[in-house]
C-alpha cells in the first residue's frame, strides 16, 4: 500500500470523518463487543469531538489521497466521547502536572493494520510533547488495547461506562513520555505501527 500522510483535519473534513467512524466502528468492533454494547456506543459515545477540530489537535491520515483515519490529541480534560457524550469537561490540562489525552482514534476497515493508527499516534505524540506534556492518558476500545500496549502505554483495570443505560466496557491506558531524569522518550517506532495499524480509542 502507499504511505500514510497526516494533517490537521479542519471543519470542511468533519462530515467524512463522521462517516468513517461509522465504518470504523461497525468493521472493528464486532468481534470484542456484544450487539447492545455496540450499537449503544455508536449512538451515544462514538463520534467526533467538533472541539478538537477547533483546537487543531485532530488529524486525518490519508493514503493516496483518501482519509483512511483520524485521531488526536487534546490538552483538555475530556478523556473520550463524542459531542454527544455527556460526561465532557472542557477545562485546559496544566502540562507541568497533567496527562494530555489521546482521542478518537479510527481506522477505515479496509485499511487496518497498515500503519494508519501509528502514523496518527506518532504525529499526536509529538504535538503533545511540543505542548509540554510528558504523559498521555486514553481510554482504550477493547480491540485497541493490543496496538496501544505495543506502542508503549500501560492498561489500568477494565471499567464500564453507561450510553443509553446500556454498560459499555473500555480499558484505560497511560504512557510516560519521559522518565524520571526528564529524558524524552520519542514516539513509537514504525515497525510496531505496522504490526498493530487498526485500534480505535
Amino acid at each position: 500500500m502507499a504511505g500514510v500522510l497526516t494533517r490537521v483535519a479542519t471543519a470542511a473534513d468533519v462530515p467524512v470523518i463522521e462517516a468513517l467512524i461509522v465504518r470504523s466502528a461497525a468493521g472493528l468492533n464486532g468481534g470484542h463487543y456484544s450487539g447492545p454494547e455496540l450499537a449503544a456506543a455508536m449512538e451515544h459515545i462514538f463520534g467526533i469531538d467538533t472541539l478538537l477540530v477547533e483546537d487543531g489537535s485532530y488529524f486525518v491520515a490519508e493514503r493516496g489521497g483518501e482519509v483512511v483515519g483520524c485521531g488526536g490529541w487534546s490538552a483538555r480534560e475530556t478523556l473520550f466521547g463524542s459531542d454527544r457524550f455527556a460526561a465532557r469537561d472542557d477545562r485546559w490540562l496544566d502540562p507541568a502536572s497533567e496527562a494530555a489525552r489521546i482521542r478518537a482514534f479510527f481506522v477505515d476497515p479496509a485499511h487496518a493494520r497498515s500503519g494508519v493508527a501509528g502514523a496518527l499516534l506518532r504525529t499526536s505524540e509529538t504535538a503533545a510533547l511540543g505542548a509540554g506534556f510528558r504523559r498521555l492518558d486514553l481510554m482504550a476500545t477493547l480491540p485497541g488495547v493490543a496496538f496501544y500496549l505495543a506502542a508503549g502505554f500501560m492498561a489500568g483495570e477494565p471499567t464500564s461506562y453507561l450510553a443509553g443505560g446500556v454498560p459499555v466496557r473500555f480499558v484505560p491506558m497511560t504512557k510516560q513520555l519521559s522518565d524520571p531524569t526528564g529524558t524524552i522518550r520519542r514516539p513509537a517506532s514504525p515497525q510496531v505501527d505496522q504490526r498493530f495499524g487498526g485500534a480505535m480509542s
